[in-house]
């Protein structure tokens, strides 16, 4: 399979992505009421935001998750943990499906990986998904990530964890 990551266009792609930020398996996207402008309200805004970045995964062509990459110092993290030069923080969502394909999460949270250190500035990745989401921890876990501890955002309660460019290498077993 082959993946190719390009910058989100709001207004263009908001109409393909609002039923997968809004789909029952999305719950923790926390956009389940979310109406088609909303969709494109939040994205207009992230596409202005210095700090802040939205991408949409093609699979063999195909659109198929949607990626966030963020400086963890300025959105998201502000006062609630100690950032390190290098630090990038990411959110993905993969498109839901009536056929899943065993395994293809995990391409995509590879493939997201790979794509956020092929900037040799970044040292680490940082997360903060949901507590109560132990799919994506284990995803998170099989890519390299290591959960530090729970933190309380104002919409959440959130496992930090982080990933280094060497934990990473390890957990896939390849050199980026």
């Amino acid at each position: 399979m082959t993946v190719r990551i390009r910058p989100l266009d709001p207004l263009r792609d908001a109409e393909l992505i609002h039923p997968w930020v809004t789909h029952p398996k999305a719950a923790f996207w926390m956009m389940q009421d979310a109406k088609l402008q909303d969709v494109e309200r939040a994205y207009m805004e992230i596409a202005a935001h210095p700090h802040h970045d939205a991408f949409l995964g093609l699979v063999d062509g195909e659109p198929a998750f949607l990626m966030e990459r963020y400086d963890p110092s300025r959105v998201e993290l502000v006062g609630l943990y100690e950032p390190r030069p290098g630090d990038v923080g990411m959110h993905f969502l993969v498109a839901p499906t009536d056929t899943p394909v065993h395994g293809f999460t995990r391409l995509v949270i590879t493939a997201v990986m790979r794509e956020l250190f092929a900037d040799p500035a970044t040292a680490r990745v940082v997360v903060e998904p949901d507590v109560r989401n132990t799919a994506v921890h284990a995803l998170n876990e099989a890519v390299g990530f290591v959960p530090d501890r729970a933190i309380q955002k104002p919409e959440k309660e959130a496992l930090l964890s982080f990933c280094t460019r060497a934990q990473f290498e390890t957990a896939v077993g390849a050199t980026i």
